[in-house]
């Protein structure tokens, strides 16, 4: 029988204390998966006495993280921290430094330094997963990096905040405002303690860059990604778009194209009827679209003790059968820098517009559409409210450089109150 895996675990929070669950409770079906016995031998976190409803007595205790990561008796860090930098990053190049493979949950870390971080996991010879970083308990890193890996991906996309798809979810089912379904969601524990992470779009940003790094053979660039939350969605986007077959969700979407890597995590409409679109509550959605392959959709819980923990484990029983992945799969000094494009190839897009109560308004408006090159497919207008007169367009595919053109236009019109709403429609 092969030496046991020994790992030391910072961070036991919701998903720490999940890990050791798991290892403590199913620890005979660990070992008859890798033909080794997974064993804890040391834990640290912020507070010794905190209740974790887990026994951690048996296991050294570690109050710096990174006198964890350089344990002689560990052999695997997994780092449950979170936090791009501070005490994760450290003990991070801690553990690779001192000849300890690493696996984390962390993606605002690897998606700041995560090509720092694989160049110097090869370097030392060790590896750096990252499953439960993306996505919670879809395996979506596992299929990039191994099922797809014969073919050149053509897109992927996909709702990565379950927060966010939560609150999207109440304001339709539920007829809620954004600012309820926002306390809601609050009251029930699901945002973060920064909320803006989630609902500016910024934590599925930072899975949506991971994932593009792996699909293109490229360097991890999170600063390129185009973020728009969910914030200016209201109640009225949510219904109209509903009584034109479509759901709106926080979409993240990249692809390479001949101008360089676009990659955007922005509130879309996709059908009503498509995979995305059936979509609800806090689950995660994972489309890959390959050459070969053809369309991939991999659906699941997001985030959450049991699904995420079971990612780290199924980083950990990879090591511990000897399966040894670079990074990002493929070596880190082969990964490119991509340039960065904005996400202009062309899709039909959702205006919500209060147009004043005037003879000719709508006339204006779909003339500064025409001049700037953008067609509409179907236009409707619904009740006034006091003196303007509420009007949605869809039009047909147009770039979004045509269409701002038509936006900066709009004043000039004198018919336009506010600033329109704009959508992308994105089909799967």
């Amino acid at each position: 029988m092969s030496d046991p895996l020994r790992l030391g675990i910072a961070g036991l929070g919701t998903v720490g204390a999940g890990v050791v669950k798991i290892v403590r409770q199913k620890a005979a079906l660990l070992e008859a998966r890798t033909g080794r016995r997974i064993e804890i031998v040391a834990v640290s976190a912020r507070n010794r006495d905190k209740d974790r409803g887990v026994p951690l007595t048996q296991y050294a205790w570690e109050d710096d993280p990174v006198k964890l990561a350089t344990r002689d008796d560990v052999d695997v860090f997994v780092e449950l921290m979170g936090g791009s930098d501070g005490p994760a990053k450290a003990a991070t190049e801690a553990a690779l430094k001192a000849g300890k493979d690493v696996v984390t949950a962390n993606k605002a870390l690897l998606a700041h330094h995560g090509q720092a971080l694989a160049e110097l996991a090869e370097t030392e010879g060790r590896v750096l997963r990252f499953e439960a970083a993306v996505a919670g308990g879809i395996p979506v890193i596992k299929a990039l990096t191994e099922g797809l890996a014969g073919n050149e991906i053509v897109r992927v996309l996909g709702v990565m905040n379950g927060t966010c798809n939560y609150i999207l979810t109440r304001m339709e089912d539920g007829g809620l405002t954004y600012e309820e379904a926002f306390a809601e969601a609050d009251g029930l524990g699901y945002l973060e303690a920064d909320p803006q992470l989630d609902v500016g779009g910024i934590d599925a940003g930072h899975k949506l860059s991971l994932l593009a790094a792996i699909a293109y053979g490229t360097q991890v660039d999170f600063a390129s990604v185009e973020l728009e939350g969910i914030g200016r969605v209201a109640i009225e986007d949510i219904r109209q778009a509903a009584d034109m077959g479509y759901r709106i969700k926080l979409l993240g979407v990249s692809r390479m194209t001949g101008r360089g890597l676009e990659q955007s995590m922005a509130p879309c409409l996709v059908p009503a009827t498509s995979p995305l679109g059936q979509l609800t509550g806090g689950t995660n959605m994972v489309v890959i679209e390959g050459d070969q392959v053809g369309q991939i959709v991999m659906r699941g819980a997001g985030a959450g003790e049991g699904p995420t923990a079971s990612a780290v484990l199924g980083d950990v029983l990879d090591i511990a059968r000897g399966t040894r992945l670079s990074t990002f799969g493929m070596p880190a000094t082969l990964l490119k820098k991509a340039k960065a494009a904005r996400a202009t190839t062309p899709a039909p897009y959702y205006l919500r517009m209060a147009l004043l109560d005037k003879p000719g308004a709508l006339a204006k408006v779909a003339t500064a559409l025409g001049d700037a090159g953008v067609s509409i497919n179907r236009m409707r207008q619904y009740d006034h409210t006091d003196d303007t007169a509420p009007v949605l367009i869809v039009t047909h595919k147009t770039t979004r450089a045509a269409l701002d053109a038509a936006l900066a236009a709009f004043p000039a019109t004198g018919v336009v109150a506010g600033e329109p709403v704009v959508l992308r429609i994105e089909h799967v």
